[in-house]
């Protein structure tokens, strides 16, 4: 029986066998497969049995879904392919899949790895080099908060409007 397995610290180990012909994974409690981190979408992608294959749909995710790192909207996944949501990665195992290698640092290496040099770092030694920074959460359009702010606007113009009318009508009055 197929399962994914989720790798992302805080979940990892969390499994999820994949049954029926149709499975959702999600934020919200009304997926088959409940995923509650922020970077997954209420509704974030299915994953669909067709025969011995599975196929894997985006279902419009707010942070994507990726296969081995490759962003996909409609596409198989085979066992041992890793599967990320936003920032969660599961791997697709079967009996047949190998258990997964991690590599190993040594702690020399981890920690010449992640050390600064000494002195810092000098004007001109980044340059050239491309750090690619993914936003952890991306909005999909601006409308609500567009008619928020334009709603706001014309509420302020009429408060303005009947406060100018009150001056003018106690002016005339008096």
């Amino acid at each position: 029986m197929a399962k994914l397995v989720v790798l992302s610290e805080g979940f990892a180990g969390a499994s999820y066998e994949l049954k029926s012909e149709r499975t959702t994974i999600g934020r919200l409690e009304d997926n088959a497969f409940q995923i509650p981190e922020p970077a997954v979408s209420g509704h974030h992608c299915e994953i669909r049995m067709e025969g011995n294959r599975f196929i894997v749909k985006d279902l419009d995710s707010t942070n994507g879904t990726y296969i081995d790192d490759r962003p996909v909207k409609e596409a198989p996944i085979r066992p041992g392919q890793i599967l990320r949501l936003g920032q969660v990665e599961l791997r697709l195992e079967d009996e047949h899949t190998p258990p997964l290698q991690r590599k190993k640092k040594s702690a020399a290496a981890s920690s010449a790895k992640s050390a600064p040099p000494a002195g810092g770092i000098q004007p001109g030694q980044l340059e050239g080099q491309t750090r690619v920074i993914r936003p952890a959460f991306e909005k999909k359009d601006d409308r609500a908060n567009k008619l928020f702010l334009y709603g706001g606007v014309a509420l302020g113009l009429a408060i303005i409007v009947v406060i100018i009318y009150a001056i003018i009508q106690l002016s005339a009055g008096g």
